[in-house]
């Protein structure tokens, strides 16, 4: 059998990290039937039963059984429309300032696709989601790493990047309310960012997938709130986890027309863009009643909490998150963190994901998600707590 080389594209492609986890996992699970897993990223929840009965309607209709419209269906795009202005009083057009994609990673990775050349520069969170790697890496591109610490709320130091960095960067990844590390962004960074991206000509790309997901009362922003948004950048939104719909794969882009038109233009070689049945199922979840949006917040606010009394309660010293469904846990002193991760994994079998597989300054923590039921998580923190390491 003969095996063909891969393309310089594929071999610039970043390691899975957490390819290596699952496999870790997997052989813990051959020999143990009690693993508690909070190291992943999937929402636990089924999607609303009305989303659902929706798409099931849907699917009898014969328009639906042809290609769709490359770009989709304009009535997908007007609820895009409807919900920025009912959720944020954002307004925008929905023929030039919104694309349709097949689940924001999948746009994550394109984006740069569509701007970066070859060794062109982008400024990525550190820590961060890996996607924003790869898309970089495809385009042959280089990274600058913007540091989240916990003296800055886990929030970038503009002021802390170079000069001739600022005048080599085309593209700019933020993430808020951020994955891994549960923060939420302020209007002071957002317009700040916008101040910097303007001066020094730099698109921002804010991945939103979190955004209905904010604690203490307080509603995530999106950056296309601050005035001038639009002028600089885009905003990635997904409904996989307001609605529990990650394997539908329905995300957007939102904001500067120029993007948006790199994106179709893109996605007009790639894809043929989505079932039309999903695509009604998804209008009617932007545009329905959001009650139950509203209960799954109160739900991972209910499980933040209990996952943060417990670890207290061990002595683990850790702070709740103010957003997304992901906790970031500092490890104990004398372990890194895939070696903290190792051992929880062995002997208390609770799978937490390593700081380290975002980025260089994630070491030192430990990803853990809020997405199992309140009485494992506590479980968890109990076995944990048997180890004696706090």
């Amino acid at each position: 059998m003969k095996t063909f080389e891969f393309s310089n594209a594929l071999d610039r492609l970043p390691e899975q990290f957490f390819a290596k986890l699952v496999n870790k996992v997997a052989e813990v699970k051959k020999r143990h039937d009690d693993v508690i897993n909070l190291g992943q990223g999937n929402p636990d929840q089924p999607t609303p039963k009305e989303i659902v009965e929706q798409l099931k309607n849907a699917a009898d209709n014969p328009l639906y059984h042809k290609y769709p419209p490359f770009s989709g269906y304009p009535f997908l795009k007007e609820a895009v429309r409807d919900y920025y202005k009912r959720e944020f009083n954002v307004t925008v057009d929905p023929e030039s300032e919104i694309a349709i994609l097949p689940g924001t990673k999948t746009g994550l990775v394109e984006i740069s696709q569509c701007l970066l050349n070859k060794d062109d520069l982008a400024l990525v969170p550190d820590p961060g989601y890996p996607d924003y790697w790869s898309g970089i890496a495809l385009a042959g591109a280089k990274m600058h790493e913007m540091p989240l610490e916990s003296d800055n709320d886990f929030l970038p130091n503009f002021n802390n990047i170079p000069i001739d960095v600022w005048e080599r960067a085309k593209l700019m990844f933020l993430n808020y309310p951020n994955n891994p590390t549960g923060a939420i962004a302020t209007k002071e960074l957002f317009e700040e960012t916008i101040q910097h991206a303007n001066e020094h000509n730099v698109c921002v790309v804010h991945d939103f997938a979190y955004g209905a997901i904010g604690f203490d009362g307080k509603k995530p922003l999106s950056f296309l709130q601050f005035a001038g948004a639009k002028e600089v950048g885009v905003e990635m939104l997904t409904l996989s986890k307001t609605y529990n719909m990650a394997g539908w794969r329905v995300g957007f882009v939102v904001g500067n027309p120029s993007v948006i038109k790199a994106i179709e233009l893109l996605q007009e070689h790639y894809y043929c863009s989505l079932f039309g049945g999903i695509q009604e199922a998804a209008a009617y979840a932007l545009k329905a009643d959001q009650e139950s949006v509203s209960k799954l917040v109160d739900m991972y606010d209910q499980r933040r909490k209990a996952l943060v009394d417990a670890a207290h309660t061990i002595g683990w010293k850790v702070q709740a998150p103010k957003g997304s469904f992901f906790a970031w846990f500092p490890v104990p002193n004398g372990y890194t963190s895939e070696a903290f991760a190792d051992l929880l994994l062995e002997e208390a079998r609770v799978v937490v994901a390593p700081g380290i597989g975002f980025g260089k300054h994630g070491e030192g923590y430990v990803r853990i998600g809020l997405l199992c039921e309140e009485e494992l998580l506590r479980e968890a923190m109990d076995r944990i707590g048997a180890l004696k390491l706090f």
